[in-house]
């Protein structure tokens, strides 16, 4: 089972409290109503069909309804139980999260959404994995163009409902390398920095990550080129992103991903040890 349903309860209940459910997207509209047109069909109710898969009602109701991507514990599950024609493990690898998202990031949600392995540098901003609420809001508020309230929640909440991967079984084997500096910006004030540098070790405590920073001053340095990231897919490919001001760029050349490799064994090489980042994580957050 992928989870104990009273846990599962507690998310979901948290999540409509908060107002952090994810953005939906025609994909997972139509996902949705074939799941819940198989379970009719079947005779079964929400909460019969969530306990055979092990989940909620309420998170059998998100998927149906289009408001959350259904992990593959999920997709199995109900495939089993709703007639096994295949058509749920067929339409999976095609669902993506698009509200809130920018165009040229999608491709790549997709992708990291059946991901194995996920390595990241950021140089400019704590990656979206790894922000909290009050950071993606300060984040998103401060590049124009304006937002109104509707586009930051909307962005915000698309940025949080991808720390799900967190908790996807089996787990992904995550890799995080962020410079320091920023840490020590300060976006959003000292609270909101508090609480990052509060999450930051919470997360790097996390038996599948490996959080590094990079430090202040560190002459040679293999991230010259800007961010980058890394995934491993079901099938061992390995894929690269590179994103930029308005535009993201993804690479399935194997030339081109085996020089973001290198890079990036480069860049662990030069960043601080898990360890070491903890204790300098620990001493920001006591200067804070």
């Amino acid at each position: 089972m992928a989870y104990e349903n009273s846990d599962d309860d507690v998310r979901e209940t948290c999540a409509r409290a908060t107002g952090a459910e994810p953005g939906t997207s025609d994909s997972l509209r139509t996902f949705g109503a074939v799941v819940q047109a198989l379970r009719e069909h079947a005779g079964l109710t929400r909460q019969e069909l969530g306990a055979l898969v092990g989940y909620s009602k309420h998170t059998v109701a998100s998927i149906e309804q289009g408001r959350r991507m259904p992990d593959p514990d999920f997709v199995e599950g109900a495939e089993l139980h709703l007639g096994n024609t295949g058509a749920l493990r067929a339409a999976a690898p095609h669902l993506s999260r698009q509200a809130g998202l920018a165009s040229w990031f999608r491709q790549w949600a997709r992708l990291e959404a059946q991901a194995v392995t996920l390595w990241t540098y950021e140089c400019r901003v704590i990656p979206g994995l790894l922000q909290t609420e009050r950071y993606a809001r300060a984040v998103t508020e401060s590049v124009p163009p304006v937002k109104d309230e509707e586009q930051v929640a909307k962005q915000v909440t698309a940025r949080l409902e991808r720390q799900q991967l967190f908790e996807r079984k089996p787990p992904i084997t995550f890799s995080f390398i962020i410079e320091q500096a920023l840490i020590e910006r300060g976006t959003g004030g000292p609270d909101v920095t508090r609480e990052l540098l509060d999450s930051l070790l919470e997360r790097s405590s996390q038996f599948n990550v490996e959080l590094q920073i990079m430090p202040r001053y560190q002459p040679d340095h293999a991230g010259f080129d800007g961010p980058l990231m890394l995934l491993e897919s079901r099938d061992n490919k390995w894929f690269s992103y590179a994103e930029g001001q308005r535009g993201g760029m993804l690479i399935s050349d194997p030339k081109e991903v085996s020089i973001m490799l290198q890079r990036y064994a480069r860049l662990r090489s030069q960043a601080l040890n898990s360890e070491d980042s903890r204790s300098l994580l620990k001493q920001l957050r006591g200067a804070q």
